[in-house]
């Protein structure tokens, strides 16, 4: 068997060619959109001071951004009818899970296992106990189910439905089996939400203990269907020294006039200087195969530049997120080498109106009452109107009951206050 992932940027054999062609086919036709094979994860918009005001509109959930790679998981079936899972990053490559490296049962059947199945989640490395690290699979949503999509369903009813059919029955086999743990590919979780006036929780009892690295708050409408592509009811709430953007970088170094050392070496024409600190170009990304175009450029100190340098890795053409610093410039903090592309020019401008008109831990713990107090008059408004409607049934299942025979009619004016007026139509 295999053993435990040891680099959740590989966390499996990549496949390629035809069979990565099909297996995209394959989920988008799962998905009902078959034309459409690009990765199909829902993507979070920056967390804004307008959205204090969501919050208190609609019950979100809330839970921990961890600092680890998004993946989709496939549980699918070989040609033999085995059982075969692919994680699915954010370029849209797939990773073959190796053969027992995981079991999912259903339900009351310990040997059989799920297919047609999608879920969402991440993977991160965490620390455990005595040294070393464990490699976990945090669930926040599942999209398709045994082949029942689960996309037009609430995000409440999405994760209950995962809990009952793939993660309560995947928790017994570890209870009966536990020693299966060590071979396990990486272990999975059921990611913890709050409801979303649950912040100081959130920021003084979860986030501390966390095993793993952390980079914010993920706020997800509870009510809302799940949608491909960027979905404005998912909020992305990072730390003031968090708040990034992915663009591409391109290198432009500067071309010098030979001084008297070089012409006497013999070098008589203009040259690049490769040693000189280069202009660091950003550039987003438009989509619709149209050119990255400029945005800005990557302020560098001396020795930042020559740490980059000691990398001995190629710069230019690849995915650097930055964060802005307090004189309002572009500044590195890491490569992406997880992704494709940079960010879409409307999700920079979410982030800039996230980092320009930033909402602080401070600012969330203040909101977290009113939010608590819309929350619990939101309910209340609903429990009294299925109060209602559930005293309008029976009322209207004793009249049918006491009809009498053959359906006999009477005018209104026979009936005295046998029965009330109706109402205007879609009220109670």
């Amino acid at each position: 068997m295999a053993g435990p992932l040891q680099n959740i940027s590989a966390p499996g054999l990549k496949i390629e060619g035809e069979l990565l062609r099909n297996m995209r086919s394959e989920v988008a036709q799962m998905l009902n959109r078959p034309h459409n094979t690009n990765f199909p994860g829902a993507q979070p918009v920056s967390f804004a001071r307008r959205h204090l005001e969501e919050l208190c509109k609609q019950d979100y959930y809330v839970c921990e951004k961890s600092d680890g790679m998004r993946f989709l998981l496939y549980l699918t079936s070989g040609d033999q009818g085995e059982e075969v899972q692919y994680l699915i990053d954010r370029k849209n490559d797939y990773w073959f899970i190796p053969r027992d490296g995981l079991h999912f049962p259903v339900p009351k059947d310990l040997q059989n296992f799920h297919t047609n199945t999608l879920i969402d989640g991440e993977l991160v490395m965490d620390k455990v106990a005595g040294g070393g690290y464990q490699p976990k699979y945090l669930v926040f949503d599942c999209m398709v189910l045994d082949g029942n999509s689960l996309m037009n369903r609430t995000l409440d009813k999405r994760l209950a439905y995962f809990k009952e059919r793939i993660f309560d029955p995947y928790q017994a086999l570890l209870e009966e089996y536990p020693a299966e743990k060590e071979w396990m590919h990486f272990i999975v979780e059921l990611k913890a939400m709050q409801l979303s006036y649950g912040i100081e929780k959130m920021f003084k009892e979860i986030l501390p203990s966390l095993p793993h690295g952390n980079d914010g708050l993920i706020f997800t409408c509870r009510m809302t269907d799940y949608k491909h592509g960027t979905d404005q009811n998912i909020l992305k709430w990072k730390p003031e020294a968090e708040n990034s953007i992915d663009f591409r970088l391109s290198l432009d170094f500067p071309t010098v006039q030979p001084d008297a050392q070089d012409r006497a070496e013999g070098i008589t024409a203009p040259y690049i200087d490769y040693d000189a600190i280069p202009i660091c170009n950003l550039h987003v990304h438009a989509g619709n195969n149209e050119e990255d175009p400029w945005y800005g450029t990557m302020y560098v100190e001396a020795e930042e530049w020559e740490t980059l340098k000691q990398m001995n890795e190629p710069l230019n053409d690849r995915i650097v997120e930055c964060f802005m610093d307090s004189q309002k410039r572009w500044r590195y903090m890491r490569f992406r080498d997880d992704k494709t592309n940079a960010n879409h020019i409307s999700t920079v401008e979410s982030v800039i109106e996230s980092i320009t008109d930033r909402v602080t831990e401070a600012d969330l713990l203040g909101a977290a009452m009113r939010i608590r107090d819309s929350w619990k008059r939101r309910a209340a408004e609903e429990s009294t109107r299925m109060k209602k409607e559930a005293e309008r049934k029976r009322v209207a299942s004793v009249g049918v009951n006491n009809a009498p025979p053959g359906g006999v009619k009477r005018k209104a004016d026979e009936q005295m206050n046998g029965r009330p007026s109706p109402g205007p139509p879609g009220k109670n």
